[in-house]
């Protein structure tokens, strides 16, 4: 049985969650680009601004 791998925050991460924090579209963009997850972040912010910063942070934590 194989212990899974445990990834560690870079300072690259905790910048972008900072920035996801103040503007979570620009965080999910510098983790993605252009892709589906940053469409879907300008979307929950528009709709309200907490699920976006938590999509953005979801985003960044996972990948």
């Amino acid at each position: 049985m194989s212990t899974p791998a445990v990834r560690t925050a870079t300072a690259g991460d905790i910048f972008r969650i900072l920035l996801a924090i103040l503007l979570p579209p620009v965080g999910v963009f510098l983790q993605v680009g252009f892709g589906a997850q940053f469409w879907i972040n300008i979307l929950l912010t528009l709709l309200g601004y907490i699920p976006g910063i938590v999509h953005a942070v979801w985003i960044i934590a996972t990948r």
